[in-house]
Protein backbone atom coordinates (compact mmCIF):
# COMPACT_ATOMS: atom_id res chain seq x y z
CA UNK A 1 0.00 0.00 0.00
CA UNK A 2 1.67 3.41 -0.99
CA UNK A 3 1.46 5.71 1.68
CA UNK A 4 0.54 9.49 1.75
CA UNK A 5 3.09 11.86 3.91
CA UNK A 6 0.70 14.55 4.68
CA UNK A 7 -2.45 15.61 3.52
CA UNK A 8 -5.51 17.98 4.44
CA UNK A 9 -8.42 16.69 6.12
CA UNK A 10 -11.98 18.75 6.51
CA UNK A 11 -14.63 18.28 9.04
CA UNK A 12 -17.95 19.37 7.86
CA UNK A 13 -20.71 21.72 9.79
CA UNK A 14 -23.90 20.89 7.51
CA UNK A 15 -27.52 22.34 8.32
CA UNK A 16 -29.18 19.53 8.76
CA UNK A 17 -33.13 18.87 8.35
CA UNK A 18 -34.95 16.21 10.73
CA UNK A 19 -35.70 13.33 8.84
CA UNK A 20 -39.27 11.85 9.56
CA UNK A 21 -39.45 9.40 7.39
CA UNK A 22 -36.32 7.39 5.48
CA UNK A 23 -36.91 9.03 1.90
CA UNK A 24 -36.13 12.71 3.56
CA UNK A 25 -32.31 12.05 3.96
CA UNK A 26 -31.76 13.17 0.55
CA UNK A 27 -32.51 16.34 0.99
CA UNK A 28 -29.28 16.26 4.07
CA UNK A 29 -26.99 14.15 1.10
CA UNK A 30 -27.85 16.43 -1.50
CA UNK A 31 -26.55 19.33 1.51
CA UNK A 32 -23.94 17.53 2.81
CA UNK A 33 -22.63 17.14 -1.52
CA UNK A 34 -22.65 21.13 -1.15
CA UNK A 35 -20.95 21.41 1.96
CA UNK A 36 -18.34 18.91 0.54
CA UNK A 37 -17.70 20.71 -3.25
CA UNK A 38 -16.66 23.60 -0.96
CA UNK A 39 -14.56 22.27 1.61
CA UNK A 40 -12.91 19.96 -0.32
CA UNK A 41 -11.83 23.23 -3.29
CA UNK A 42 -11.09 25.71 -1.14
CA UNK A 43 -9.15 23.32 1.48
CA UNK A 44 -7.17 21.66 -1.20
CA UNK A 45 -5.26 24.91 -2.31
CA UNK A 46 -2.99 24.12 1.07
CA UNK A 47 -2.55 20.33 0.43
CA UNK A 48 -5.04 17.64 -1.06
CA UNK A 49 -7.88 16.79 0.99
CA UNK A 50 -7.63 12.84 1.48
CA UNK A 51 -10.09 13.14 4.20
CA UNK A 52 -13.95 14.48 5.14
CA UNK A 53 -15.40 14.03 8.33
CA UNK A 54 -19.07 14.42 8.84
CA UNK A 55 -20.46 14.97 11.58
CA UNK A 56 -23.29 12.43 14.13
CA UNK A 57 -26.85 13.23 12.98
CA UNK A 58 -26.04 14.72 9.21
CA UNK A 59 -28.06 12.39 7.51
CA UNK A 60 -31.33 11.34 9.71
CA UNK A 61 -31.05 14.39 12.75
CA UNK A 62 -32.35 13.26 15.46
CA UNK A 63 -35.75 12.34 15.70
CA UNK A 64 -36.19 9.19 17.71
CA UNK A 65 -34.28 11.57 20.50
CA UNK A 66 -35.92 14.95 20.08
CA UNK A 67 -39.76 13.27 19.73
CA UNK A 68 -39.17 10.17 22.08
CA UNK A 69 -40.34 8.21 19.15
CA UNK A 70 -40.74 4.35 19.93
CA UNK A 71 -37.93 2.05 18.80
CA UNK A 72 -39.02 -0.26 16.90
CA UNK A 73 -41.02 2.46 14.98
CA UNK A 74 -38.17 4.73 14.01
CA UNK A 75 -36.54 1.12 12.63
CA UNK A 76 -39.15 0.36 10.32
CA UNK A 77 -39.33 4.43 9.40
CA UNK A 78 -36.17 5.95 9.14
CA UNK A 79 -32.95 3.75 10.14
CA UNK A 80 -31.16 2.63 6.70
CA UNK A 81 -29.22 -0.47 5.73
CA UNK A 82 -25.06 -0.07 6.06
CA UNK A 83 -24.00 -0.55 3.32
CA UNK A 84 -27.27 0.26 1.24
CA UNK A 85 -28.33 3.39 -1.01
CA UNK A 86 -27.65 6.61 1.48
CA UNK A 87 -23.87 4.96 1.44
CA UNK A 88 -23.53 3.96 -2.05
CA UNK A 89 -24.67 8.05 -2.20
CA UNK A 90 -21.63 9.03 -0.47
CA UNK A 91 -19.54 6.37 -2.13
CA UNK A 92 -20.24 8.19 -5.17
CA UNK A 93 -18.76 11.13 -3.42
CA UNK A 94 -15.91 9.62 -2.43
CA UNK A 95 -15.22 8.87 -5.52
CA UNK A 96 -15.63 12.30 -7.20
CA UNK A 97 -13.76 13.93 -4.92
CA UNK A 98 -10.90 10.73 -4.17
CA UNK A 99 -11.53 11.07 -0.41
CA UNK A 100 -12.07 8.75 2.53
CA UNK A 101 -15.44 9.51 4.03
CA UNK A 102 -16.25 9.26 7.71
CA UNK A 103 -19.77 9.52 8.54
CA UNK A 104 -22.74 7.82 10.73
CA UNK A 105 -26.44 6.73 10.59
CA UNK A 106 -28.99 4.95 12.88
CA UNK A 107 -28.75 1.62 10.83
CA UNK A 108 -31.04 -1.59 11.22
CA UNK A 109 -28.75 -3.83 13.06
CA UNK A 110 -28.68 -6.54 10.77
CA UNK A 111 -29.04 -9.46 13.26
CA UNK A 112 -31.95 -8.29 14.80
CA UNK A 113 -35.87 -7.75 13.37
CA UNK A 114 -36.38 -4.66 15.89
CA UNK A 115 -33.75 -3.15 16.97
CA UNK A 116 -31.10 -0.32 15.50
CA UNK A 117 -27.47 0.95 16.46
CA UNK A 118 -26.03 4.42 15.88
CA UNK A 119 -23.10 3.28 13.76
CA UNK A 120 -20.39 5.55 12.18
CA UNK A 121 -18.15 4.26 9.30
CA UNK A 122 -15.61 4.94 6.80
CA UNK A 123 -16.00 4.90 3.03
CA UNK A 124 -12.67 4.41 0.78
CA UNK A 125 -11.74 6.53 -2.11
CA UNK A 126 -13.45 3.53 -4.17
CA UNK A 127 -16.66 4.17 -2.83
CA UNK A 128 -16.50 0.94 -0.51
CA UNK A 129 -17.68 1.00 3.15
CA UNK A 130 -14.17 -0.42 5.11
CA UNK A 131 -14.89 0.01 8.20
CA UNK A 132 -18.32 0.26 10.67
CA UNK A 133 -18.22 0.85 14.22
CA UNK A 134 -21.16 0.89 16.57
CA UNK A 135 -21.47 3.52 19.08
CA UNK A 136 -20.64 2.23 22.28
CA UNK A 137 -22.31 4.79 24.67
CA UNK A 138 -25.36 6.82 23.54
CA UNK A 139 -26.37 10.22 25.30
CA UNK A 140 -28.35 8.94 28.02
CA UNK A 141 -31.68 8.94 28.51
CA UNK A 142 -31.88 10.87 25.14
CA UNK A 143 -31.13 8.23 22.58
CA UNK A 144 -32.87 5.34 22.14
CA UNK A 145 -30.06 3.31 19.55
CA UNK A 146 -28.67 -0.22 21.10
CA UNK A 147 -24.71 -0.60 21.99
CA UNK A 148 -22.48 -3.63 21.77
CA UNK A 149 -23.06 -3.59 25.12
CA UNK A 150 -26.31 -3.84 25.27
CA UNK A 151 -26.82 -7.19 24.08
CA UNK A 152 -23.34 -8.25 25.32
CA UNK A 153 -23.93 -11.86 25.32
CA UNK A 154 -25.67 -11.84 21.17
CA UNK A 155 -22.46 -9.65 20.86
CA UNK A 156 -19.56 -11.23 21.96
CA UNK A 157 -20.27 -14.25 21.05
CA UNK A 158 -20.76 -13.30 17.42
CA UNK A 159 -18.11 -10.91 17.40
CA UNK A 160 -15.72 -11.76 19.98
CA UNK A 161 -14.92 -9.18 23.03
CA UNK A 162 -11.39 -8.12 21.98
CA UNK A 163 -10.81 -4.74 20.55
CA UNK A 164 -11.72 -5.16 16.73
CA UNK A 165 -14.95 -6.10 18.26
CA UNK A 166 -15.47 -2.59 20.16
CA UNK A 167 -13.06 -0.40 18.84
CA UNK A 168 -12.33 -1.29 15.20
CA UNK A 169 -9.93 0.74 13.12
CA UNK A 170 -8.66 0.76 9.69
CA UNK A 171 -5.36 0.99 7.96
CA UNK A 172 -5.36 3.24 5.20
CA UNK A 173 -2.85 4.97 2.94
CA UNK A 174 -3.56 8.19 5.03
CA UNK A 175 -3.19 6.20 8.06
CA UNK A 176 -5.39 4.24 10.81
CA UNK A 177 -8.10 5.65 11.11
CA UNK A 178 -10.64 5.22 14.22
CA UNK A 179 -14.15 6.79 14.81
CA UNK A 180 -15.38 8.25 18.16
CA UNK A 181 -19.15 9.27 17.95
CA UNK A 182 -19.75 11.83 19.85
CA UNK A 183 -20.08 11.67 23.78
CA UNK A 184 -17.71 8.44 23.57
CA UNK A 185 -15.07 11.13 23.58
CA UNK A 186 -16.32 12.11 26.63
CA UNK A 187 -14.77 8.83 28.53
CA UNK A 188 -10.92 8.32 28.03
CA UNK A 189 -11.08 4.43 28.17
CA UNK A 190 -12.90 5.02 24.41
CA UNK A 191 -10.37 6.73 22.26
CA UNK A 192 -7.67 4.82 24.34
CA UNK A 193 -8.92 1.36 23.56
CA UNK A 194 -9.03 3.50 19.69
CA UNK A 195 -5.22 3.77 20.29
CA UNK A 196 -4.05 0.77 21.70
CA UNK A 197 -6.13 -0.86 18.29
CA UNK A 198 -3.71 1.08 16.59
CA UNK A 199 -5.72 3.98 15.54
CA UNK A 200 -3.55 7.43 14.43
CA UNK A 201 -6.80 10.05 13.22
CA UNK A 202 -8.95 9.52 15.50
CA UNK A 203 -12.95 11.65 13.89
CA UNK A 204 -15.18 12.45 17.10
CA UNK A 205 -18.07 13.30 14.91
CA UNK A 206 -20.54 15.86 16.92
CA UNK A 207 -21.53 17.13 20.40
CA UNK A 208 -24.14 18.95 21.78
CA UNK A 209 -24.44 22.20 23.55
CA UNK A 210 -23.63 22.91 26.20
CA UNK A 211 -20.70 20.68 25.87
CA UNK A 212 -19.23 23.40 23.61
CA UNK A 213 -20.00 26.76 25.10
CA UNK A 214 -18.67 25.16 28.25
CA UNK A 215 -15.66 23.88 27.08
CA UNK A 216 -16.00 20.44 27.42
CA UNK A 217 -16.09 19.60 23.94
CA UNK A 218 -12.38 21.64 23.49
CA UNK A 219 -10.97 19.65 26.85
CA UNK A 220 -11.65 16.58 25.96
CA UNK A 221 -11.15 16.56 22.07
CA UNK A 222 -7.49 18.12 22.84
CA UNK A 223 -6.73 16.12 26.01
CA UNK A 224 -7.73 12.66 24.20
CA UNK A 225 -5.28 13.71 21.62
CA UNK A 226 -2.15 14.43 24.09
CA UNK A 227 -3.13 11.36 26.04
CA UNK A 228 -2.98 9.09 22.98
CA UNK A 229 -0.69 11.29 20.52
CA UNK A 230 -3.22 10.50 17.56
CA UNK A 231 -4.98 13.34 15.80
CA UNK A 232 -8.16 14.00 16.60
CA UNK A 233 -10.88 15.56 13.61
CA UNK A 234 -13.70 16.85 15.52
CA UNK A 235 -16.19 18.30 13.27
CA UNK A 236 -19.75 19.69 15.07
CA UNK A 237 -23.28 19.84 12.86
CA UNK A 238 -24.25 23.17 11.73
CA UNK A 239 -28.12 24.57 12.69
CA UNK A 240 -30.81 22.58 13.00
CA UNK A 241 -34.04 22.24 11.37
CA UNK A 242 -36.64 20.43 13.51
CA UNK A 243 -38.05 19.19 10.64
CA UNK A 244 -38.10 19.11 6.82
CA UNK A 245 -40.56 21.97 6.78
CA UNK A 246 -39.46 24.12 9.66
CA UNK A 247 -39.18 28.02 9.43
CA UNK A 248 -36.75 28.22 11.58
CA UNK A 249 -33.52 26.35 12.16
CA UNK A 250 -31.76 26.35 16.19
CA UNK A 251 -27.92 26.18 16.28
CA UNK A 252 -27.94 23.02 18.74
CA UNK A 253 -24.72 22.26 18.45
CA UNK A 254 -22.49 25.86 18.82
CA UNK A 255 -19.70 25.07 16.31
CA UNK A 256 -16.57 24.41 17.85
CA UNK A 257 -15.11 22.34 14.91
CA UNK A 258 -11.93 21.53 15.10
CA UNK A 259 -8.58 19.65 14.28
CA UNK A 260 -6.02 19.03 17.04
CA UNK A 261 -2.77 17.07 16.63
CA UNK A 262 -0.40 14.09 18.40
CA UNK A 263 0.81 16.75 21.23
CA UNK A 264 -2.80 18.02 21.73
CA UNK A 265 -2.21 21.04 20.51
CA UNK A 266 -5.39 22.85 18.06
CA UNK A 267 -4.65 23.11 14.58
CA UNK A 268 -7.39 24.31 13.18
CA UNK A 269 -11.11 25.64 14.76
CA UNK A 270 -13.98 27.05 13.60
CA UNK A 271 -16.36 28.64 16.25
CA UNK A 272 -19.39 29.51 13.72
CA UNK A 273 -22.30 27.54 14.81
CA UNK A 274 -25.31 28.77 12.46
CA UNK A 275 -25.45 27.78 8.65
CA UNK A 276 -23.21 25.55 7.23
CA UNK A 277 -19.18 25.57 7.30
CA UNK A 278 -16.09 23.81 7.92
CA UNK A 279 -12.72 23.53 8.91
CA UNK A 280 -9.40 22.05 7.59
CA UNK A 281 -6.12 20.96 9.47
CA UNK A 282 -2.90 19.02 7.77
CA UNK A 283 -2.62 15.95 9.20
CA UNK A 284 1.38 14.74 8.52
CA UNK A 285 1.16 11.00 9.67
CA UNK A 286 4.82 10.43 9.48
CA UNK A 287 5.54 12.94 11.13
CA UNK A 288 3.51 11.68 14.06
CA UNK A 289 4.71 8.05 14.03
CA UNK A 290 8.31 9.69 13.99
CA UNK A 291 7.37 11.76 17.37
CA UNK A 292 5.55 8.09 18.73
CA UNK A 293 8.65 5.61 18.12
CA UNK A 294 11.45 8.21 19.01
CA UNK A 295 10.19 10.77 22.04
CA UNK A 296 10.93 9.53 25.41
CA UNK A 297 8.40 11.93 26.61
CA UNK A 298 4.95 12.44 26.08
CA UNK A 299 4.70 9.36 24.41
CA UNK A 300 2.35 8.40 27.22
CA UNK A 301 0.85 5.15 26.45
CA UNK A 302 4.39 2.98 26.44
CA UNK A 303 4.36 3.64 30.08
CA UNK A 304 1.06 2.34 30.99
CA UNK A 305 0.82 -0.10 33.65
CA UNK A 306 -2.17 -1.88 33.04
CA UNK A 307 -1.87 -4.41 36.42
CA UNK A 308 -2.83 -0.72 38.06
CA UNK A 309 -5.88 -0.04 35.74
CA UNK A 310 -7.45 -3.37 36.14
CA UNK A 311 -7.56 -2.75 39.71
CA UNK A 312 -9.97 0.10 38.78
CA UNK A 313 -12.37 -1.71 36.64
CA UNK A 314 -12.51 -4.59 39.09
CA UNK A 315 -16.20 -4.09 39.52
CA UNK A 316 -19.49 -3.97 37.08
CA UNK A 317 -20.75 -0.65 37.16
CA UNK A 318 -23.30 0.19 34.26
CA UNK A 319 -25.81 -3.11 33.66
CA UNK A 320 -24.82 -5.03 30.44
CA UNK A 321 -27.74 -6.66 28.13
CA UNK A 322 -29.76 -4.24 29.18
CA UNK A 323 -32.16 -4.59 25.55
CA UNK A 324 -30.81 -8.27 24.99
CA UNK A 325 -34.97 -9.34 26.03
CA UNK A 326 -36.59 -5.80 25.10
CA UNK A 327 -36.13 -2.62 23.07
CA UNK A 328 -35.06 0.83 24.45
CA UNK A 329 -37.30 2.44 26.60
CA UNK A 330 -39.03 5.75 26.47
CA UNK A 331 -36.95 8.61 28.39
CA UNK A 332 -38.67 8.79 31.56
CA UNK A 333 -38.93 5.32 32.14
CA UNK A 334 -35.85 5.14 31.42
CA UNK A 335 -34.62 7.78 33.66
CA UNK A 336 -36.11 6.10 36.48
CA UNK A 337 -34.87 2.75 35.86
CA UNK A 338 -31.54 2.63 35.09
CA UNK A 339 -30.24 6.10 36.00
CA UNK A 340 -31.56 6.67 39.55
CA UNK A 341 -30.48 3.09 40.45
CA UNK A 342 -27.46 3.48 38.92
CA UNK A 343 -26.98 6.71 41.34
CA UNK A 344 -28.05 4.87 43.88
CA UNK A 345 -25.83 2.22 43.53
CA UNK A 346 -22.82 4.61 43.35
CA UNK A 347 -23.91 6.29 46.70
CA UNK A 348 -24.41 2.69 48.17
CA UNK A 349 -20.28 1.63 47.25
CA UNK A 350 -19.37 5.08 48.60
CA UNK A 351 -18.13 5.99 45.13
CA UNK A 352 -20.65 9.34 45.16
CA UNK A 353 -21.64 11.20 48.51
CA UNK A 354 -25.00 12.91 48.31
CA UNK A 355 -25.34 16.44 49.32
CA UNK A 356 -25.52 17.13 53.32
CA UNK A 357 -29.74 17.94 52.85
CA UNK A 358 -30.07 14.40 51.73
CA UNK A 359 -28.18 12.65 54.33
CA UNK A 360 -30.11 14.70 56.94
CA UNK A 361 -32.96 13.04 55.70
CA UNK A 362 -31.44 9.51 56.45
Amino acid sequence: MSRIEKYAAVGLSPTVWGVEERSEIRKNLEHIHENLSAATWLSGLDLPVKLAVIPEGALQGFTDEVFDMDHESYREEIAIGIPGEETDTLGEYAKEFDIYIVASAKEKAPEYDDRFYNTAFVIGPDGEVILKHRKNTPLLPVEHSVTPHDVWDDWTEREGDDLDAFFPVVDTDIGRIGISLAIEGAYPEYVRGLQLNGAEVVCRIACPEPLVANDAWEIQNRARALDNNVYVVAPNLGTYYLTQDAETPVDTFGGGSMVVDHKGRTISEHDYGAGSSYCAGVIDIEGLREFRTQSPLMNWVKDLRTELCQVIYDRELYPKNLWLDRTPMKHDEYDEEVIQPQIDEMVEADIFVPPYWEREDE
